[in-house]
């Protein structure tokens, strides 16, 4: 298990940094623009890019890019949602999104406003949807980027600073502990575990609150 895995590991370090970083940065962007994060995984590109990283600079160029990346992934489906977004809505895509999480999204944003925008970062689906429905109610671009800006920033922190740790936890434990390829796909299950129940959590929640009534929030429509 440790061969396999330092194998691994080694051969996404030998790829060049840069490009590691750049290609993390283009998959969260796909992820989180004009639906694209419905089958593109770019978590796991972060993960696998994250593994590699070998110095706090590292690190924390890898963070940036992938919060630039979100944020012009989410940029992206925001100005769609302005100019296009109803035509979206009603073609073959948007009817195979399912109007249901169209009107999910809509109620999401009416009742919660800004923490909406925050949260649909860590959601299914909403994350993707999100950021086209403000586009299309009328919700400023500044305030937007007020709201996604501090959960990009904290969503990539996390995945880059867990399987970072990670990578460097297994590596300074393969030469000595023979089952330290075992920790190490544990530490990343488990964080992905728990990510997959908060978002389930959150989103039970925010069902929970969006059942017991609409309402909306005007100030926060505001530019």
């Amino acid at each position: 298990m440790n061969d396999a895995l330092t194998w691994l590991l080694d051969a996404v370090q030998n790829v060049d940094p840069a490009l590691r970083t750049v290609l993390a940065g283009v998959a969260i962007m796909l992820e989180t623009s004009v639906l694209i994060g419905l089958v593109v995984p770019g978590d796991s590109v972060v993960i696998v890019a994250a593994t590699a990283v070998s110095s706090v600079g590292e690190g924390v160029l890898l963070g940036v890019a992938v919060v630039v990346g979100a944020l012009v992934g989410e940029s992206v489906g925001f100005a769609i949602g302005r100019w296009l977004g109803p035509w979206l809505r009603a073609s073959a895509l948007g009817r195979r999104i399912g109007e249901k999480n169209w009107v999910r999204s809509e109620r999401y944003l009416r009742r919660r406003g800004g923490p909406a925008i925050f949260l649909s970062r860590f959601l299914p689906v909403l994350h993707s949807l999100v950021p086209l429905t403000v586009g299309m109610s009328g919700f400023g671009y500044r305030r937007f980027l007020a709201w996604t800006t501090p959960a990009c920033i904290l969503w990539a922190a996390l995945y880059v600073s867990v399987a970072a740790a990670a990578a460097g936890t297994f590596r300074e434990l393969s030469e000595t502990v023979h089952f330290a390829g075992y920790i190490f796909v544990a530490v990343i299950v488990v964080f992905l575990a728990l990510a997959f129940v908060g978002k389930k959590v959150i989103e039970r929640l925010e069902r929970r609150h969006l059942h017991d009534g609409d309402g909306s929030h005007p100030a926060d429509m505001e530019d």
